[in-house]
């Protein structure tokens, strides 16, 4: 939606600065995304002093003068005008400046005498006829302020993001009645000179009726739930006045005639799309001695060529104006060229219709044409504007082209439906927004915006009863969000406070949680969320009153509750499993209540991927799978923490994790009472305590064990994309058995540096070529600096002081073949 400044004000006084507008309209209506100013072409002149001015030696009508722009230095300057005068401000345009119409002012020699820039008359500005002499300036200013600064020349236009729900403000009205309702100013339509002007009361119809020698006909209801139309005639169409020229500009639009350009100036003033016809191009009807305007389905095949030139095909989706025998325009989106508003044009036929919002989105997707008015028609148009519009238009053309209206205007209209009201009670008001608002003033906010409230019950409750305009209110809450909005949000307290969020941080179990969700989630892994009870033994818990004896154990492990949900699955047939879960576990507390504390676990066995045509059997999940998974959970929690997992080897235990060198979980092998056709269970389990609130990823991508799978990274602290190149290179070692791919990882980590930006192991290989207790593992380094394109001495250098730190800490060579 554009808005014009200019027009704006011309509704409500507000005395704000387009800025300030800006700013108030985002606060309370709706995001205002661009502030554009109209007249950017005159930001270069500047207001200057002429010091001393003097008759041309060469000349009858020149002067010689010195001008002061306040850049501390006189600037010789020649002027033709008449008027120009010593001590006098004026509009100056410097060396360099291209002026409106296009003309560059530059430095050069008139009659021997050198000027240097243009003191300006009001034309050459743009703004006005006048070109007797320049534009003398009466204004306490010093020379060299910007001539927009002292100046209020120029439209501003506001790009304003509407809802859909808002249809209402899709309009100067509509935006100038939020202004007026947040400002408490009054709310008055622009003065246009058409006061004096008077129009026939509508007569109204339900189906047909005729308007001044044209029968109009509403064929179905449900195409537009209301059709107005008026004739005027002996009217002559010509250009309109610059006014209104200007003020379709500052919106985006252009400039046709007198009589096209007041519907424009109705559609962009109230948001009610108008649409003018030449009389003499509608058919006559061959039963009846008037000319027919009918709003009907359209039938297949039919042709029209629309404004635009483009000839159409309509089939029966499309809703069309026709006379008594073609379609003359797409009801809703486009006029058509045959009855187009011409120079020779004397007699119109305008109408104001209300078409029904999904008929017209059907109409404009069969058409494949978006407008101004299908785009207010979509989402809806008050069929309580249509009298208001139709006045309005019908003045503007008059005033502006002249004419007659002979026959009073026809409204076919089955009434006003009633509006149910709306109660609003004041506890709820009071509990959703978090401060208590005297009824009285919420009932005077919602009567700002035209609605009408009566507080009852001492103040209990409010019964509101919304405008034509605001469809969008239907229920409680929605009259809760106009208060809250038209009060201003700013007002609301940041303290939590029920039923309503705040702006305190979550608590740091909650946070790590959540990222744990999203990053086994991402994993591909299903949450569980079964009851804490389990079948014990002396080790667990006992219930005092347990639900069941099966489960009259508080569980020591998560993953004992994930085991029998496998179980449960596999007796189902179901044999591939991906579970995990953030739950409470509980440790005997001697007399006291048991210890609680908050672990995450999973459990994954079956197949690693869902099956596929280019892969029927996948592989299953094995142990690196399992630690892989130990690893992306270990970095979720470990808050930039060094993670370590150290193999086991002992019973079903295969590696300790441990964070900043304290215990922290276990990858393990988990058993099952499973068929003989069930894969092995591997399962990971962590303590989420201590824990760190800060959404920190893990240093990098982690090597598991001797294969290379790609690691899930959390979401890190904003950084901005890379904008400088980065350099890769693959290292191929030989490492000893006895040495973990995790310590290769660290020794590479800490002797790159911080020009390492991504490290990751892709193959593995153990045969032919490749030293006996050794293993061949590749690693891909990818370097980048943040500021500059690297060298290839540096990289040389990383590279050699790699390899180095390998030999000397893990006896890890460079493999030569």
């Amino acid at each position: 939606m554009n808005a014009s400044v200019e027009w704006l004000n011309a509704f409500v006084d507000t005395g704000l600065s387009a800025a300030a507008l800006r700013d108030l309209i985002t606060a309370h209506t709706a995001t205002v995304d661009e502030l554009v100013a109209l007249r950017a072409d005159l930001a270069p002149i500047v207001i200057a002093r002429v010091v001393e001015e003097a008759a041309h030696p060469d000349s009858d009508h020149l002067h010689v003068t010195k001008v002061d722009m306040g850049t501390g230095e006189l600037l010789d300057v020649v002027c033709g005008a008449p008027n120009v005068q010593a001590g006098k401000l004026y509009p100056f345009a410097p060396t360099g400046t291209v002026m409106p119409g296009g003309l560059k002012i530059e430095k050069r020699k008139i009659r021997g005498h050198t000027s240097n820039g243009m003191l300006c008359s009001a034309r050459e500005l743009g703004l006005g006829e006048e070109h007797d002499g320049i534009l003398e300036l009466d204004l306490d200013v010093a020379p060299g302020t910007r001539f927009l600064d002292a100046m209020p020349i120029g439209d501003a236009r506001l790009v304003i993001d509407v809802l859909p729900n808002r249809a209402d403000l899709l309009s100067h009205l509509g935006i100038a009645r939020e202004l007026a309702a947040v400002t408490g100013r009054d709310l008055r339509l622009p003065e246009i000179g058409v006061d004096a002007i008077a129009i026939p009361e509508p007569k109204r119809f339900r189906r047909a009726g005729n308007a001044g020698g044209v029968v109009l006909h509403l064929e179905d209801a449900t195409l537009a739930s209301r059709y107005m139309g008026v004739v005027i005639r002996g009217l002559k169409v010509g250009p309109s006045p610059q006014w209104l020229v200007e003020r379709l500009g500052a919106v985006g639009s252009r400039s046709i005639n007198n009589v096209v350009d007041a519907t424009n100036y109705v559609l962009h003033e109230l948001g009610q799309p108008t649409h003018a016809f030449d009389l003499a191009t509608l058919d006559l009807d061959t039963q009846l001695p008037q000319k027919t305007v009918v709003v009907r389905t359209a039938k297949a095949g039919e042709q029209l060529v629309t404004l635009d030139g483009v000839a159409r095909t309509l089939t029966p989706d499309v809703t069309v104006i026709a006379d008594s025998n073609k379609p003359i325009a797409i009801a809703g989106v486009m006029g058509g060229r045959d009855t187009e508003v011409s120079d020779a044009t004397t007699d119109i036929f305008v109408e104001v219709a209300t078409f029904a919002p999904v008929r017209t989105r059907r109409t404009r997707r069969a058409v494949g044409l978006s407008t101004d008015a299908s785009y207010r028609f979509e989402r809806g148009v008050d069929a309580a504007l249509a009298p208001r519009a139709l006045e309005r238009v019908a003045k503007l053309i008059i005033r502006l082209a002249g004419g007659v209206v002979e026959a009073p205007p026809v409204d076919l209209y089955a009434g006003d439906p009633a509006r149910a009201p709306l109660v609003l009670r004041a506890s709820r008001l009071a509990r959703v927004l978090g401060i208590d608002l005297p009824a009285e003033r919420a009932a005077q906010l919602l009567r700002a915006i035209g609605c009408h409230a009566d507080v009852e019950e001492g103040g209990a409750s409010i019964h509101v009863v919304p405008p034509t305009w605001r469809r969008d209110l239907v229920a409680e809450v929605d009259l809760v969000e106009e208060i809250a909005r038209l009060n201003g949000y700013d007002r609301l307290p940041d303290d939590i406070r029920p039923y309503r969020p705040g702006t305190s941080n979550d608590a740091p179990l909650w946070s790590v949680a959540a990222r744990l969700r999203d990053a086994l989630t991402g994993a591909g892994l299903l949450e569980a969320r079964p009851t804490p009870f389990v079948h014990g033994d002396d080790e667990h818990v006992r219930v005092l009153n347990p639900l069941a004896e099966n489960e009259a154990h508080l569980r020591c492990t998560v993953l004992e509750s994930l085991a029998r949900r496998a179980e449960y699955n596999l007796s189902h047939m179901q044999g591939n499993v991906r579970l995990y879960e953030v739950g409470s576990v509980f440790a005997p507390g001697g007399d006291a209540l048991p210890d609680e504390s908050v672990h995450v676990a999973l459990l994954v066995m079956g197949d690693r991927e869902p099956p596929h045509f280019t892969n029927a059997k996948p592989a299953a999940f094995d142990a690196w799978d399992a630690k892989w998974l130990g690893e992306l959970v270990a970095g979720v929690v470990s808050g930039g923490a060094r993670v370590e997992l150290d193999p086991v080897g002992e019973g079903d235990v295969l590696w300790r994790i441990t964070i900043g060198g304290t215990p922290r979980g276990e990858v393990r092998r988990v058993p099952l009472d499973a068929p003989v056709w069930a894969s092995p269970a591997f399962g990971v389990e962590l303590e989420l305590q201590p824990m760190s609130n800060s959404d920190v990823a893990p240093p990098g991508e982690h090597a598991h064990g001797d294969t290379a799978k790609p690691a899930a990274r959390i979401v890190a602290p904003y950084r901005p994309l890379p904008t400088t190149p980065a350099s890769e290179f693959d290292l191929a070692l030989l490492v000893p058995d006895g040495v973990r791919a995790s310590e290769v990882e660290r020794v590479i980590r800490d002797a790159a540096g911080d020009l390492l930006e991504r490290l990751v192991a892709f193959d593995v290989y153990e045969g032919a070529g490749v030293e006996a207790g050794h293993r061949s593992i590749a690693w891909r380094l990818t370097l980048r600096h943040a500021e500059r394109t690297l060298r290839d001495k540096e990289i040389d250098g990383r590279r050699a002081r790699i390899l180095s730190a390998l030999q000397t800490e893990l006896n890890v060579r460079q493999r030569s073949t």
